[in-house]
């Protein structure tokens, strides 16, 4: 199966992780900011895409996705599904 989204994410990974923000000015950017431990108290994972991950909202059961840097690894940008 041909995967037609990966040069993309490829791309946007090495943005990403080319320049990674620390806590702070990830929150400037998007909001709320996750770190591993929270996103596991917070929501289901789903599964990664890097640089995207599927999850579920525990507390809503809402399903969305959002984004992550790998060093430091945060989460950010929880976008539900509509």
């Amino acid at each position: 199966m041909t995967d037609h989204t990966e040069g993309i994410r490829r791309e946007m990974v090495s943005a990403i992780n080319a320049d990674p923000n620390e806590r702070a000015a990830l929150e400037a950017k998007h909001g709320k900011v996750w770190d591993t431990k929270e996103v596991q108290e917070d929501f289901e994972v789903l599964g990664f895409m890097a640089p995207f991950i599927g999850v579920t909202e525990k507390a809503t059961g809402r399903k969305g996705s959002m984004m992550f840097q790998h060093m430091p690894r945060y989460y950010f940008s929880f976008t539900p599904e509509t």
